[in-house]
């Protein structure tokens, strides 16, 4: 539209905004409507002063309730800085119903009623709207729409917007399409997102096998933003069989440059059902990679190193190498400690005891063995021992089973009078001794 008619329009308005206001002035009815106003305030906050007070200890549970009923209550406390507004609104109404029956109209406190509307609205987006996505849109779309409708403008503005145009490339949208889509696709995946966080802690609760559980969260999660999506594009008026072209060029996109993530997304889906490797896990992989399994997602696996370092591993990895997973649901895990003793031991006595030492940590396990100490070999400076013992972990990260078990060997040998040799060398010098 041109900006030389909109301006004229604007204008136009602005006349009879003045006019309108100088008749409310002038018009002995139009001050007896204030007075309406004015009473219809007056009353509201009595009303509200006598009966807030009550509905707030009748819906104020104890501090400990956490049941269903508990959360109701608090969920609608919050809606008691409303009353005053709505009251408010409510008794202006009758008077907008006497005073038309009088004067066969009623703008003033026509105008009265929508602002105190407007009010509600504020409050609505001020102390209830506590999220931030959400407040962030009742601020800047809620607060003006109720501010043009309280002036009486958000039918022509609607109109306007309507008859705007907004061109890209070969398709044309009206402004207040886009304004719809906008706002509605903001609402759409908001509503999915929280739907998704609901759904996925109410799996989290269930009893079922991690990586099934992980399975059902995304497929949750595909189906609620698949149906965002449609409902979006049903809401803006866009054809859906139009999509058919997009889908034949996904398609062809699949065969051909994203071969490498339709790949990694159906191994993801494989580990997920199949359960091999899953949150949680400790796992090696053929390239080196190791670490603990955090997140899977759509097209990759992220580990975490104990150093603190993450790794993002392709799912296809998971599928086409050989992969260690050494927690496996917590699986127990077997480590060995090699120690020496000096060849003037009796080397009878160095199994049973340190056997008996080892199976005492709180940390061995008995199953499925006990402690085994083996003799292993005669090495340079002494006699070569391994113990052997099973453990539910990685050592590695906060667990040391390693070094426990090396604190114990050199406590019970040291108790025992067992000496643990170090190298000894012979020098042989040929000819004179240097002066």
């Amino acid at each position: 539209m041109d900006p030389q008619v909109i301006l004229e329009q604007f204008l136009g308005y602005l006349d009879q905004g003045i006019a309108l206001a100088k008749s409310w002035l002038l018009s002995p009815a139009a001050w007896s409507q204030f007075g309406l106003l004015i009473a219809s305030y007056l009353l509201a906050r009595l009303v509200n002063r006598i009966v807030a007070p009550k509905l707030t200890n009748l819906l104020t549970p104890p501090a400990e309730s956490t049941n269903i009923f508990a959360k109701a209550r608090r969920f609608v406390l919050q809606f008691l800085p409303l009353i005053l507004p709505l009251l408010a609104y409510a008794f202006t109404a009758m008077g907008e119903a006497v005073v038309t029956a009088m004067f066969g109209a009623g703008p003033v406190i026509g105008f009265g009623k929508r602002v105190f509307l407007f009010l509600a609205i504020r409050a609505f987006v001020k102390d209830i709207l506590t999220d931030p996505f959400l407040h962030l849109l009742g601020k800047f779309v809620l607060i003006p729409v109720g501010a043009l409708y309280a002036l009486g403008i958000l039918d022509p503005v609607i109109v306007l917007l309507g008859e705007a145009r907004v061109s890209i490339g070969n398709i044309g949208f009206s402004a207040l399409a886009l304004i719809r889509g906008v706002v509605a696709g903001s609402l759409l995946f908001w509503l999915g997102q929280w739907s998704n966080g609901q759904s996925s802690a109410f799996l989290d609760r269930q009893e079922m096998r991690p990586a099934i559980r992980q399975l059902t969260v995304k497929t949750a999660e595909f189906v609620i933003f698949g149906i965002a999506f449609l409902l979006l594009m049903n809401i803006m008026g866009i054809d859906l069989g139009t999509l058919a072209v997009l889908g034949g060029a996904i398609g062809v996109g699949l065969g051909f440059g994203l071969q490498k993530i339709a790949s990694n997304f159906i191994s993801g889906v494989i580990l997920l059902i199949e359960g091999q490797a899953t949150v949680g896990d400790y796992v090696e992989l053929d390239g080196g990679e190791a670490g603990t399994i955090i997140k899977m997602t759509a097209r990759a696996t992220i580990l975490e190193t104990y150093d603190g370092r993450w790794i993002v591993v392709p799912n296809e990895d998971f599928i086409t190498t050989r992969v260690v997973n050494y927690s496996d649901s917590g699986s127990a895990n077997r480590l060995e400690v090699p120690f020496s003793v000096s060849y003037d031991t009796d080397i009878n006595r160095v199994p049973d005891l340190i056997e008996a030492a080892v199976a005492a940590h709180p940390n061995v396990l008995t199953a499925p063995e006990r402690p085994d100490c083996e003799l292993r070999g005669f090495g340079d400076s002494g006699i070569d021992f391994a113990v052997e013992f099973w453990v539910e972990g990685i050592d590695d990260g906060v667990n040391k089973y390693t070094s426990d078990v090396l604190f114990v060997v050199w406590n019970t040998l040291k108790e025992n009078g067992i000496e643990i040799p170090y190298p000894h060398r012979v020098v042989e010098i040929k000819g004179q001794m240097p002066a």
